[in-house]
């Protein structure tokens, strides 16, 4: 038993070093995988008037020692890791432990202040879920969690630095630089953290315990507070998640503020080819974001106290937040309107003449820095990114079809892949294969497979301990004919819906990886990159920088309605089948055995309801 035991915890273990050893070697042989010349960009920074010839090039790669191997390139890298040596720059030539130590110094100040910003929102959301005992407070905490940190970003440089220019939006020089950027990064994960709580608390204050203690004359402040402990340790867990969120959403904040953090370091790096510089960036935030479960894991284990630390304790389910059809159907109505509307449209044409032209009849959403027409490229960026979701989707759908059969390899390999959000990601593979669509897509395909495989496992495990399964086993069936005609079918269908609803979510996964130039290039329509092109001129054609913004603020609340909707019917169906459940093991009445002629006994009347060809 013991053997058994720590069986599936070994091999997810196994499975977590091994991909954990695999994200380090991909580090350290970054110059080794760029598929641009490293001592080209070394040559370029050294001397840019000295020729690229092969000599020339042939002498900087001893230097670096590139012409060694992947091998010796890697031990290299790894033994000058354990002395505390990162390496020199190769723009700079300055070594790369004080640049990463000044921009982790402030990206840490940064997440430091964005969750601060994240824990006041949140106890606004639960505060009337505690005093009420109800509230919509999930419904909002989804909608703000679902805004991309780049989305929210951009929407306050514009509102708050631009129009009412109370707020600096560039640099780091003082409190008052820090402000937008907190908030930026702080109010998706507030939503989050809002959000999971107030689902939580309903069912936690419907325990019986809680009516005991008010009827005994307890406060409310500490009927609140025991509610609030007994339902925040199975939600620690996902909190680690958030802090894991806020390394890939620094990226994007610093980037769109000129915040000198470590994301925005790495960002440079990455596009400047200085992979020494970009090897200390990512491991940086790499550290950051496998470090961010530790702590969650402390306050678990000090809000359950040594009693019930090893007891597995569970929440409730909670009430699931609905969402009536027509909202899905009315944003998915206006975005492919508006798509199918631009789809119509050249988005490649330039007239000079027609630069930054507010909306008119002509043109019903005004025109870009370059003359071209923003609905247009607003279509046919749809094109793109939905595009390159779906193919990401499907890639994603059949992994973790495939995972959902090898539950003990993918819990290891899910924890890395957690641990990684999309844009480190994204910059990894940007400076291995160079930005692109594909590069974007590989990078969102890596990291958005653990939901779907973990919801893949679960099914597996539930159809497998079905009755109907032993009956086949015991007339005979083969494996594959199981497989193949009863698993499988039950699995693909849930798991691909799913999947379909976290289309949305993966398109704005790209979209982000557009706005920080790993994406799609120019003169591409696609939709992160229309949001980051149209920043240079913000101020001259704000219509050019809202359009984009409208359209991922669109898709971000298409996805939490849709989710919300399913959800709902998916309650709704749970209920109604652990009913007629109830309903089939009540016992029957006496007079049950003799039927009237004539009339279907009571038992098979239940049978045929079940069924739903009679009532």
């Amino acid at each position: 038993m013991r053997l058994r035991a720590r069986g599936p915890a070994g091999a997810a273990a196994l499975t977590r070093l091994v991909c954990l050893t695999a994200v380090l070697a991909a580090v350290g042989l970054l110059p080794w995988l760029s598929g641009r010349d490293p001592a080209l960009t070394v040559l370029r920074a050294r001397s840019a008037e000295q020729e690229p010839t092969a000599e020339a090039l042939d002498a900087v790669r001893r230097d670096l020692g590139l012409d060694a191997g992947p091998l010796s390139l890697l031990g290299d890298w790894l033994s000058g890791l354990l002395r505390g040596d990162l390496g020199i720059s190769w723009v700079s030539g300055t070594d790369v432990l004080p640049s990463v130590l000044s921009g982790l110094q402030v990206s840490l100040g940064l997440m430091s202040a964005a969750l601060g910003v994240a824990v006041l929102l949140a106890c606004a959301l639960v505060a009337p879920v505690l005093v009420r005992g109800r509230g919509s407070a999930g419904a909002f905490g989804a909608m703000l969690a679902a805004v991309p940190e780049f989305l929210l970003a951009t929407v306050a440089l514009l509102v708050c630095g631009v129009w009412l220019g109370v707020l600096p939006t560039s640099g780091w020089q003082g409190p008052e630089y820090l402000v937008l950027p907190a908030v930026a990064l702080g109010v998706p994960a507030g939503g989050l953290l809002g959000r999971l709580v107030a689902d939580a608390l309903p069912a936690v204050l419907d325990e019986r315990w809680v009516e005991l203690w008010r009827e005994a004359g307890v406060s409310r402040a500490r009927v609140a507070a025991a509610a609030l402990r007994r339902a925040l340790p199975p939600l620690v867990p996902q909190f680690g998640m958030v802090a894991v969120g806020l390394t890939g959403g620094a990226v994007a904040v610093e980037t769109v503020f000129a915040v000198p953090g470590i994301g925005r370091t790495a960002l440079g790096a990455a596009k400047s080819q200085d992979l020494p510089l970009l090897q200390g960036c990512v491991l940086a935030l790499l550290v950051l974001g496998l470090a961010a479960g530790a702590p969650a894991a402390l306050v678990r284990r000090r809000l359950l106290g040594p009693a019930l630390r090893d007891a597995g304790l569970t929440l409730p389910a909670p009430r699931p937040v609905r969402a009536h059809p027509a909202v899905p159907v009315a944003l998915g109505a206006v975005l492919l309107v508006t798509i199918g509307w631009g789809l119509l449209r050249d988005p490649y044409t330039v007239d000079a003449t027609a630069r930054l032209l507010p909306p008119s009849w002509a043109r019903p959403l005004g025109t870009d820095g370059l003359g071209r027409d923003v609905l247009a490229r607003l279509g046919h960026g749809a094109a793109t990114t939905v595009g390159t979701a779906v193919a990401v989707s499907l890639a994603g759908l059949l992994l973790a079809l495939a995972l959902g059969f090898l539950p003990r390899v993918a819990a290891g390999a899910a924890d890395i892949a957690n641990a990684l959000p999309p844009v480190i990601v994204g910059i990894l593979v940007a400076a291995a294969t160079g930005p692109g669509t594909g590069g974007a897509a590989l990078a969102v395909a890596l990291v958005s497979w653990p939901p779907l495989s973990a919801h893949a496992a679960a099914l597996v495990q539930e159809v497998r301990a079905s009755a109907f399964l032993t009956a086949q086993r015991a007339i005979g069936a083969t494996p594959w004919w199981i497989l193949t005609r009863h698993v499988l079918p039950s699995v693909a269908g849930p798991v691909a819906r799913h999947a379909v609803l976290r289309l949305p979510g993966v398109a704005l996964a790209l979209a982000s990886l557009g706005f920080l130039g790993l994406g799609a290039q120019p003169p591409a329509p696609e939709w992160g990159l229309l949001l980051e092109e149209s920043r240079a001129y913000v101020e001259r054609a704000p219509w050019a920088a809202l359009t984009p913004a409208v359209a991922l603020a669109l898709l971000a609340g298409l996805a939490v309605a849709s989710a919300a909707y399913t959800q709902g019917r998916t309650v709704q169906h749970a209920r109604r089948t652990s009913r007629r459940a109830r309903l089939l093991r009540r016992p029957a009445p006496a007079d049950s055995t003799a039927a009237r002629p004539g009339s279907p006994s009571r038992s098979s009347r239940k049978e045929v309801s079940l069924d739903g060809n009679a009532t």
